[in-house]
């Protein structure tokens, strides 16, 4: 890519509710709200043009506006975040769209840069990110998503299940056990509408994934791999531990080799 010039909107759909942790968008992570991180470092990567965050919940939406986001009102029926984004299509500056979950937490710019950098130089249409998973603990956590893939970086599937599933158990291969998948997605702006036209597959609904939903479409996704290490928030539980990894990264001491959503991923 030849330019710095900002050319991507990034779309923070941020519902209030949640079976397992209602207001989760604003739990607090080292004193500031967990959207208020993600916006803070998704501002930083220079070819972001347009960041909002969407949500269906005044608090939320005043929060944002105290720390100087800017923020939209979706208060429409949405299957997921992704349909939220589409909801809001003619408020986009910018034809390539990512979507980023609210409870994907990035502790640096370059997570954002790996998905679009090789997005805007591919002529996909849909994209996403993954990293790998070392541990056997993580390859069977349903509440970790993974990912496969073909040769040419298209994905094959995602499950909450183990993929692959190795038959004769993990042996001691220097290879990953797995690939986790990242709560990201970029899109280019008419696949991101035909996805959000697009009806709910049998696969989206049983494993309640929505990307699914492209792949029954025929839709490719194009999947490429991060070093970068995020944090994932499931529960109130796993705030206290985000918080001692959170402190431990910026303190510079943290490993790459890891994939529980309590830990670095």
């Amino acid at each position: 890519m030849k330019s710095n010039k900002p050319c991507i909107s990034v779309c923070i759909p941020a519902r209030y509710g949640s079976t397992r942790f209602p207001g989760k968008p604003l739990a607090r992570l080292c004193g500031k709200s967990l959207l208020q991180h993600i916006y803070e470092i998704i501002r930083e990567v220079d070819l972001v043009g347009q960041i909002l965050v969407l949500t269906d919940h005044q608090e939320i939406f005043r929060t944002v506006e105290e720390f100087g986001g800017e923020v939209r009102m979706v208060t429409a029926s949405c299957r997921t975040g992704t349909d939220r984004v589409a909801q809001i299509g003619n408020e986009l500056q910018h034809d390539v769209v990512v979507n980023w979950q609210a409870d994907e937490i990035p502790l640096h710019g370059g997570l954002l840069t790996d998905l679009v950098v090789p997005f805007l130089e591919s002529s996909a249409g849909m994209g996403t990110l993954k990293r790998p998973l070392w541990h056997s603990e993580d390859a069977q956590n349903p509440s970790i998503v993974k990912v496969t893939t073909n040769q040419h970086g298209q994905a094959l599937y995602f499950s909450r299940s183990p993929i692959p599933c190795w038959r004769d158990g993990y042996g001691s291969s220097t290879a990953p056990l797995a690939y986790m998948h990242l709560g990201v997605y970029i899109f280019r702006k008419p696949v991101l509408l035909q996805f959000a036209d697009s009806p709910s597959g049998v696969l989206e609904n049983v494993e309640k994934l929505e990307q699914l939903r492209a792949l029954e479409q025929g839709i490719p996704i194009h999947v490429w791999e991060t070093v970068h290490p995020s944090l994932r928030i499931d529960n109130p539980g796993d705030l206290a531990v985000a918080e001692v990894e959170f402190l431990n990264y910026h303190n510079g001491d943290h490993t790459e080799k890891s994939g529980n959503p309590t830990r670095l991923k």
